[in-house]
């Protein structure tokens, strides 16, 4: 809370103080569990600002007050982009993200965690994509108090991606349904029509290929972890 409150407060101070724009890259978490499906730039979410969420949710909505308050009293321009659920080969094998949390586990033979029934959704956008998406926002010159989102259309469920993970690694992992996490949103899916209408950007990495690149960086990793761990036995 004090990096997303404080840290954006100081970048908007510098950027009015060198005539420098903001780009702040806010989340998708901002719609909560949202009760508009799917979730347009214009709706305000539905955000628990007590629950064990709220300390990203509540920052991150709190840090784009902050960034159009700026841009309104002090005239630096800035605008905010929400990614929905980026991944890709560099994520970090216990960043607690699903993704990487299911790769691993598929890797090391362990069961993949499935919270409640499997039926909440989500929608994944390779991490290509959103470079590109935040590159053509980051040169347009013209761009001033907007917001967008950025993030892959394609809808799936938990249930559907982990049996995805499971087929991709070997098959060989069980899945195990556990309890629900509290405040887990059910569904989340982007509307893109504004990044369509003003740059014709369209997420071009498909699951099935970014999930197969994912995967082939972690198994490298994980191998190239087992030979050091090797040689240092040795």
């Amino acid at each position: 809370m004090r990096a997303n409150s404080l840290g954006t407060f100081r970048l908007l101070e510098i950027a009015h103080q060198v005539g420098a724009a903001v780009c702040y890259v806010s989340t998708s978490e901002v719609y909560g569990d949202p009760l508009v499906h799917p979730q347009p730039e214009e709706y305000w979410g539905n955000v628990d600002p007590v629950g064990p969420r709220s300390c990203y949710d509540e920052s991150k909505r709190f840090s784009e007050a902050l960034v159009f308050a700026s841009r309104r009293e002090t005239g630096v321009r800035a605008n905010i982009v929400r990614p929905f659920n980026t991944y890709g080969p560099a994520m970090r094998a216990d960043d607690g993200r699903v993704i990487p949390e299911m790769i691993s586990a598929a890797i090391a033979g362990r069961p993949l965690i499935v919270h409640g029934n499997g039926q909440q959704t989500r929608s994944f956008c390779y991490v290509s994509d959103l470079v590109d998406g935040l590159m053509r926002l980051l040169l347009d010159k013209d761009l001033d108090g907007q917001i967008f989102n950025l993030g892959n259309p394609h809808e799936i469920t938990v249930l559907e991606l982990a049996e995805r993970i499971a087929e991709l690694t070997g098959g060989s992992s069980p899945l195990e349904f556990t309890d629900p996490r509290p405040g887990d949103p059910e569904r989340r899916r982007p509307v893109i029509k504004r990044m369509r209408d003003r740059y014709g950007w369209e997420p071009r990495v498909p699951l099935g290929d970014g999930l197969r690149q994912t995967i082939r960086a972690f198994k490298e990793l994980d191998a190239m972890l087992s030979q050091h761990e090797t040689i240092g036995a040795a």
